[in-house]
């Protein structure tokens, strides 16, 4: 990777001193009453142990760290889910995060992972992935979660922005988002963290239909508090041949990357008394859901901005508005 490309997500602002150095990467609102905060990503393996079917994975290493994780990988590695040593319904104090200061840096906590897929021929997919230890959607909640960002450049140029909601998401153009300078603003959802171009409600009730209004799930987004993923993450780039994770800081672990599993708990049971459901029966209305996969499983080698998924056709919009659809 060049220091063009070096510049485009600001690796480095302490180092990079290119006036671009950080005028692509996108900018977090948090909802103002958003309680759950990024999350330190190591402190999220710290607080967990690896489970298949609620039983602990015998002989894993100890301790378990990011640069051990994919040695869960050896048997049944995308059956196992880090699994909290508490109970979460109890609400340990780690799953709160850690709000971003005023400059916008979640202190003490690498909460974010910026991963580079340069394709060759001037186009690079460039993610910016925002980890959370705890969803909360007033009815629906989730353990641990992984919502991102990602901007295509085409010759250096910044031409399209992907924001991933829930099972799938929206792209725009990049010229039409609202900007600070000129870094693409998101929003996060209140509690939910996923992330939107705009703020107010989002009644997500039909998949991939935004709509203005307040319907069975909604997530609503405002300027509460500003997040620079920047200042606390992790800098990779991605071998699409090899598969293959390279850190741009030799300090950086990289093992974690390659973690197969679930980040977070499994879904409890229908007959544990801590599970019920907003739809009796219907599995995915389940309050309380099972953790998600990491990076490695967000189609980091993309055709298009958005991702491949079975019914959706990906709708570049030109221009926001209250109703995205």
């Amino acid at each position: 990777m060049d220091l063009t490309y070096r510049s485009l997500i600001a690796f480095n602002t302490r180092s990079f001193h290119s006036p671009s150095s950080s005028f692509a990467a996108p900018l977090v609102w948090f909802h103002s009453e958003e309680k759950y905060f990024p999350s330190d990503i190591g402190s999220q393996v710290d607080n967990t142990r690896p489970e298949i079917d609620f039983a602990v994975v015998e002989g894993y290493p100890t301790p378990l760290t990011l640069d051990n994780l994919d040695s869960l990988n050896a048997n049944n590695g995308t059956d196992v889910y880090l699994t909290s040593k508490e109970d979460i319904t109890k609400a340990p104090a780690w799953l709160n995060g850690v709000k971003p200061d005023t400059s916008g840096k979640t202190e003490g906590a690498v909460s974010a992972t910026v991963i580079v897929n340069d394709h060759g021929n001037g186009h690079a997919d460039v993610f910016y992935m925002y980890f959370t230890a705890f969803n909360w959607g007033g009815t629906v909640l989730g353990q641990e979660d992984w919502e991102h960002n990602m901007i295509r450049f085409v010759d250096g140029t910044p031409t399209q922005v992907w924001y991933s909601q829930h099972g799938f998401g929206q792209a725009f153009t990049y010229d039409c988002l609202e900007k600070q300078g000129s870094r693409p603003i998101a929003y996060s959802g209140n509690g939910s963290h996923a992330v939107y171009a705009i703020s107010g409600p989002h009644d997500h009730t039909i998949p991939n239909v935004n709509l203005p209004n307040k319907g069975l799930l909604t997530d609503y987004t405002d300027q509460g508090t500003l997040w620079d993923p920047l200042l606390s993450a992790y800098f990779y780039s991605f071998d699409a041949g090899a598969n293959a994770f390279t850190s741009y800081d030799p300090a950086h672990p990289t093992a974690w990357l390659r973690y197969v599993g679930k980040w977070g708990d499994q879904q409890f049971p229908d007959d544990d008394p801590r599970q019920s459901f907003i739809l009796p029966g219907v599995d995915a209305t389940a309050r309380h859901t099972g953790g998600p996969t990491g990076p490695q499983d967000k189609q980091l080698n993309r055709t298009d901005v958005c991702p491949e998924a079975k019914g959706y056709v990906c709708n570049v919009r030109k221009e926001l508005s209250a109703l995205e659809e």
